[in-house]
């Protein structure tokens, strides 16, 4: 048997890898979770291998925690450490259970035997024990004494805590018919090769969702596990609540949002087997699923899949490789797939909504002209509707603040972007790090009181609608209550962030409306037209889903935007026919993978040293280019372009190992992201 444990320190630091060699406790398998002396200190480890000697004098772990990460994730570390070129300590971090927490338990009484006629028992005592077949609990004291009689056993009983959902929009009727899209979608997926990826492109409306609970179905029945991604849990508790519904207690969830204790439990019951499907926004990804057989990935095409801290992966593409390793089937589904999805991946088809009725007219409303947030048409239609979505991608009163005596403007003093005015709490903040400081009612350099507002956010917007309001944005609270208290609702408009056109179903929409169309365009990115498209088409699918006819009014300064022209037609195809020869031609994603390296620290030219230093090891790179400061900290860029990813994350990784090696650089911070968003 191997005597010695290869344990991977759990750090932050890139200059320090693992493993490292620990004699092997009895039970110590690849996997196990262990506390370590390591230096100075303990740390939390995991076993990554197992060796039959070492040319060192071992230690032992400390301790030998409960929970064990399955081989199949403890390979897959070293594989996302060098695909986002960070380190397999911190990949390996992103799979742990929440730390400091354990299993639950509770003592279950169980009669042994019935008291011998004379024997002499209260009458709490008797009670207790005719009880105890029907309740488990107890007086603890009591039940002790009657253990100390032979009369019960006591007997630890792990105690699950559940985790909190607000079930959106389930419905305990029968399952629906498959429509013939549906049934020919469900048997192209059954068909399909082992670790095959496929694209399930339906309108909205169109029944993905019954298409992946079939699915499911069928990889339960074939004791295949199943992991099911969306967005962000909070804003699509629909889904969430059809897969409960559908499979009851054998769906876990997990997700940031939840209690420790519950994650950890949901944790463990996917890492023994009690739960086979487990649904959860992008760090679900890494769920301990033993035997997957079915990955989906719901509204493949949203941004938040993309993972900010380091390592930076992608969920989507961490999805992938979980299905090839497992010989799962991917399905990602969406009614605006990214170009790189629609590319690569073999299309299934829904072309229809399950009800059968048309996708809304959509019209464009030019705003060249226009005062105000809202064109007259488009109060109008607000007026007349029953219920309606409205989709304005700026939250808070006013996007800044200026005085029109000396146009000081209010900025961040940790970054160099303006104060979003708030007006409701009565405070200006910044979007970026959190600062905030009190509205104020005169300037501090001229002491005018003449002050202006500019731009309109969600809050101000609130106030100049009709009907009842239901705000859904960063400030509003908790979104699963926000979104059942609008279904709830006889009338109302739902207004929002982009998070409202995020795959809501709401039978009653009769009109959607998107304030601020072109806002997205404004932004300087290749995906900025990819990204108004589906902001746009995704939101226009949100309306006419039920027996009242649906419309759809897009306002924008931009009517003739292709991403806007073809988001009116519903015409997914056309636009990424159009988005896919343009970046063809321009060498972006699909066609290429980008790179970026952002240098960080409190001094500038130090800084620009590093990044400079990057680019000079990386021949064709773009930069260095200054950003602007973030949370009091100067950064800057640098860029690649590569048409062979593997050789140039290899590269890129290598370049930066070397460079926080060197402590000329110790005091720039250095993050890696590929593929950025």
């Amino acid at each position: 048997m191997p005597s010695v444990a290869q344990v991977e320190p759990i750090t932050t630091a890139r200059v320090l890898r693992g493993p490292f060699d620990y004699a092997r406790p009895e039970g110590v398998e690849v996997g196990s979770v262990v506390i370590i002396p390591f230096g100075n200190r303990d740390v939390l480890g995991v076993v990554t291998g197992l060796a039959e000697d070492s040319a060192h004098e071992l230690m032992a772990p400390k301790e030998v925690l409960e929970a064990s990460l399955p081989a199949d994730l403890v390979a897959l570390a070293p594989w996302i450490a060098a695909e986002y070129c960070s380190t397999p300590a911190r990949a390996l971090s992103l799979m742990l259970p929440p730390k400091g927490i354990r299993a639950r338990t509770t003592l279950r009484a169980r009669a042994l035997r019935a008291p011998e006629p004379g024997e002499r028992l209260t009458d709490g005592q008797r009670a207790l024990l005719e009880s105890l077949p029907r309740q488990a609990g107890g007086d603890l004291a009591a039940l002790r004494r009657l253990e100390a009689r032979g009369l019960v056993a006591l007997e630890p009983e792990a105690m699950r805590r559940a985790p909190h959902h607000t079930d959106v929009g389930a419905s305990a009727g029968a399952r629906p018919q498959l429509t013939g899209d549906q049934a020919l979608a469900l048997e192209e997926i059954a068909a399909a090769q082992p670790g095959e990826r496929l694209l399930l492109h339906g309108v909205t409306g169109s029944g993905k969702t019954e298409v992946y609970l079939r699915a499911a179905e069928r990889a339960l029945a074939a004791d295949q596990g199943v992991l099911v991604l969306v967005p962000e849990i909070a804003l699509t508790p629909q889904i969430v609540s059809r897969f409960r519904e559908r499979f009851g207690d054998t769906v876990a969830l997990l997700h940031s949002g939840m209690a420790a204790g519950a994650r950890y439990d949901e944790w463990l019951r996917l890492r023994r087997g009690e739960a086979r499907i487990c649904v959860g926004p992008r760090s679900a990804v890494l769920a301990p699923i033993d035997r997957l057989g079915l990955v989906i990935v719901d509204e493949e095409h949203d941004a938040s899949y993309k993972h900010e801290g380091d390592p930076r992966y992608d969920a989507r593409h961490v999805a992938e490789r979980r299905a090839r390793d497992h010989g799962a089937i991917l399905v990602a589904g969406s009614a605006t797939p990214r170009a790189e999805s629609w590319e690569r991946l073999r299309r299934i088809s829904l072309p229809q909504r399950v009800d059968g009725a048309p996708l809304p007219p959509v019209e464009i409303v030019d705003l060249v002209g226009v005062r105000g947030a809202l064109h007259p048409q488009t109060h109008d239609a607000l007026v007349d509707a029953r219920k309606s979505i409205v989709l304005l991608n700026r939250r808070g009163w006013s996007n800044f603040l200026t005085c029109v005596s000396c146009g000081r403007a209010w900025e961040c003093p940790e970054c160099d972007v303006t104060l979003v005015l708030h007006k409701a709490q009565g405070h200006l903040s910044c979007h970026h790090c959190g600062h905030r400081e009190r509205i104020p009612s005169r300037c501090p350099d001229c002491a005018s009181v003449s002050l202006a507002r500019h731009g309109t956010g969600t809050e101000r917007l609130e106030t100049e609608l009709p009907g009842p309001v239901f705000r859904l944005d960063g400030d509003a609270g908790d979104p699963a209550r926000v979104l059942d208290a609008f279904q709830r609702a006889e009338r109302g408009i739902l207004l929002g962030t982009q998070v409202v056109a995020k795959g809501h179903d709401f039978p009653d929409v009769e009109l959607g409306v998107v304030v601020d169309a072109d806002q997205t365009l404004r932004f300087p990115d290749f995906r900025a037209e990819e990204r108004t498209f589906a902001l746009v088409a995704q939101l226009a699918g949100r309306a006419g889903r039920g027996a009242a006819a649906g419309r759809v009014i897009v306002q924008t300064l931009a009517a003739d935007s292709p991403s806007i022209v073809f988001a009116a037609r519903h015409d997914a195809a056309g636009f990424l026919a159009g988005e896919l020869d343009r970046r063809r031609v321009l060498r972006y994603p699909p066609f290429s993978t980008l790179i970026r390296i952002v240098c960080s620290g409190t001094d500038a030219g130090a800084v620009q040293a590093a990044a400079a230093a990057i680019q000079a090891r990386l021949p064709g790179s773009l930069g260095p280019a200054p950003l602007f400061r973030l949370r009091g900290r100067e950064r800057s860029q640098v860029v690649v372009k590569a048409a062979d990813r593997a050789q140039a994350v290899a590269e890129v990784g290598a370049v930066i190992d070397a460079i926080a090696a060197d402590r000329a650089h110790r005091a720039v911070a250095l993050s890696v992201d590929v593929d950025p968003q």
